[in-house]
């Protein structure tokens, strides 16, 4: 019964209502700007190795490098974030999860984004997105 009166309670609540309203379409509307930009910017060869490439700035000072890790992570997690929630409301979710997971760093990392990008709708969607961009697509092994 709490899950009814909390329903019940957050229909009744008319700005909660048009908060999340707004904050669905708001997001929607960035990530069909966004989500294509990023997809396009993934190198054509990231998924054919079997190993990782390693980062643009692996050479960098280390509080460089800790820094911008910290940064990609936090994007990373907002996108992985907000594409969960796209699985319910409007928006690529599994794209943008996709793509929240490859800003994160974490063990297993590179084999979870080639499994992610070989379920079949991904892949077409985002060779979809390269090609309308003039991009190759990507090549996988």
């Amino acid at each position: 019964m709490p899950l009814i009166d909390f329903l019940k309670s957050v229909g009744s609540n008319e700005p909660l209502l048009w908060t999340l309203g707004v904050i669905s379409v708001v997001t929607f509307c960035v990530s069909l700007l966004v989500i294509p930009l990023l997809v396009v910017r993934i190198p054509v060869d990231y998924f054919a190795e079997e190993k990782r490439h390693p980062t643009p700035w692996s050479g960098r000072h280390p509080l460089t490098r800790w820094i911008l890790l910290v940064i990609k992570n936090l994007v990373g997690l907002v996108f992985v974030i907000l594409g969960v929630a796209m699985l319910v409301l409007p928006g690529q979710g599994l794209l943008t999860i996709l793509l929240g997971i490859i800003f994160l760093n974490f063990p297993g990392k590179y084999r979870l984004e080639r499994c992610l990008i070989r379920i079949r709708p991904v892949h077409r969607a985002v060779d979809w997105l390269r090609r309308r961009a003039g991009e190759k697509p990507l090549i996988l092994e």
